[in-house]
């Protein structure tokens, strides 16, 4: 993932916090408006449960993209030609290799904050909800049917709820 050379990066970060176990990478492509801060994407990944259970450590890697580049990796990913909220990319170990790496998010900022103001929810509250879906992508959750969903959807609901955040499945959760 290449940055634009015309522009430095608003933020690139690594940092493990004392308290957790989750080495966070954020890159962020996209400006500064809106994006939440380093601080903010490590809370959220503290609050996963299934992060604090791993043995050793994880490894998350974040790049916050704007429009053009939020289009271009789901149509070189995904086959799809729009800029979609969040791409997830498990990373997939070597045989007989231990790594922490759990993988890649690529966040669109600008779909996040249109779709948080379509759904009359907070920008920052959508931005975590995304964080936490991708990185449940990385662990290995999934929605392709109808019981992985929903078993999916109950943890995020209740990550989010410890966070603060109202459930976003719910119609009235703004």
């Amino acid at each position: 993932m290449k940055a634009d050379a015309r522009r430095r990066p608003v933020a690139k970060a690594a940092r493990e916090r004392a308290d957790s176990r989750v080495c966070l990478w954020l890159r962020n492509e996209a400006g500064r408006k809106g994006v939440p801060v380093l601080r903010t994407f490590e809370r959220w990944l503290a609050a996963i449960p299934d992060l604090e259970r791993r043995r050793g450590w994880s490894e998350v890697n974040i790049l916050v993209v704007g429009r053009a580049a939020g289009r271009r990796y789901n149509r070189q990913f995904r086959g799809r030609d729009y800029a979609t909220n969040v791409l997830s990319f498990p990373y997939e170990p070597a045989p007989g290799e231990h790594s922490g790496l759990l993988g890649d998010l690529v966040i669109c900022a600008p779909v996040v904050a249109r779709e948080a103001r379509e759904q009359g929810k907070h920008a920052r509250d959508h931005f975590a909800h995304m964080t936490i879906h991708g990185v449940l992508h990385l662990l290995g959750y999934d929605h392709e049917e109808t019981g992985e969903a929903e078993r999916m959807e109950a943890l995020e609901t209740r990550i989010l709820a410890g966070l603060g955040i109202a459930d976003p499945y719910r119609d009235d959760a703004a």
